[in-house]
């Protein structure tokens, strides 16, 4: 293993712990490329693994994409360039590319994506609001989703502001129930949120997408309900997740413990001029027209 990917694999461990991550998950290094490039000091960051993200990345020496969605959640019984996804990877990994993905332990971590979508929702109440974890407590280092309690309470208009605010959307979907409310609680679930809010006792669920049963029945139910699309709601951390792994690398650097990294490997990681790269052409697969 290249020391480029060693060190960033050990640096996002620090910021999401693999073990927070949900069972049916797969995460952690899906392809380890065994011809890694001694000139690769990129990597480069992304939610989906598309093939423009592909092109973009064989463009530049990259030792690592950190792809927050798994490019593989099936098994698999073969690996072949006849499936776009596939081919992705076996490209990456004969470039010496090798591929990270996070995918919900980012989601559970303290400061992680459900952390940086509650930030959205609680606006100018950020001192007073609260946010507990919503869903499994995954000792302390955090839990699935969030729910916030506003300090007070605000019409469900102000808080569909706040979150095309945060997301930078121009336009999001919007279940009302039959009696209409003020909005004091918020449950959050980035991606597709309808199996970890079912039942959940909030006034809005706040997510990707549901199923369009668990919206009605969310309706019904009294609770509104606010869509965003899948990515939309992921890919605003981006920037976030750029800070702390630059952030953590430098740690790792100074880390003299035996839990980071050797005392020659920290002398070899020094020579590198890390670039952290944000995907361009990333984007949500879906055009409202």
């Amino acid at each position: 293993m290249s020391i480029v990917v060693k060190s960033v694999c050990k640096a996002l461990e620090r910021i999401a712990p693999l073990r927070l991550a949900e069972p049916w998950d797969k995460v952690g290094l899906i392809i380890e490329s065994p011809v890694p490039r001694s000139d690769a000091k990129r990597v480069v960051l992304t939610i989906d693994l598309t093939t423009a993200v592909l092109e973009e990345t064989l463009k530049v020496p990259t030792a690592l994409v950190v792809t927050y969605h798994p490019p593989l959640f099936q098994p698999i019984t073969s690996l072949t360039l006849a499936d776009p996804l596939q081919a992705s990877l076996l490209k990456l990994s004969a470039a010496g590319t090798s591929v990270f993905c996070p995918h919900s332990s980012l989601d559970a971590t303290w400061g992680g994506i459900n952390d940086w979508l509650a930030e959205g929702v609680i606006g100018p109440q950020k001192a007073t609001a609260k946010v507990n974890i919503l869903g499994e407590v995954k000792g302390e280092a955090g839990g699935a989703g969030r729910i916030v309690t506003l300090d007070e309470p605000i019409p469900i208009e102000e808080l569909v502001q706040r979150v095309k605010k945060h997301l930078s959307l121009s336009q999001v979907d919007v279940g009302r129930p039959f009696a209409q409310k003020s909005i004091k609680s918020v449950a959050i679930c980035a991606g597709a949120g309808g199996t970890l809010l079912s039942g959940v006792d909030a006034d809005v669920y706040f997510t990707g997408e549901m199923q369009h049963h668990e919206v009605l029945g969310a309706v019904a139910r009294g609770r509104y309900v606010i869509l965003c699309g899948h990515t939309n709601t992921e890919r605003g951390y981006l920037p976030v997740l750029a800070k702390k792994l630059s952030d953590a690398l430098s740690e790792l650097v100074r880390d003299e413990s035996s839990s980071g990294l050797s005392r020659e490997e920290r002398i070899e990681i020094k020579k590198y001029q890390m670039d952290i790269h944000i995907s361009e052409v990333d984007r949500h697969p879906l055009d409202r027209m």
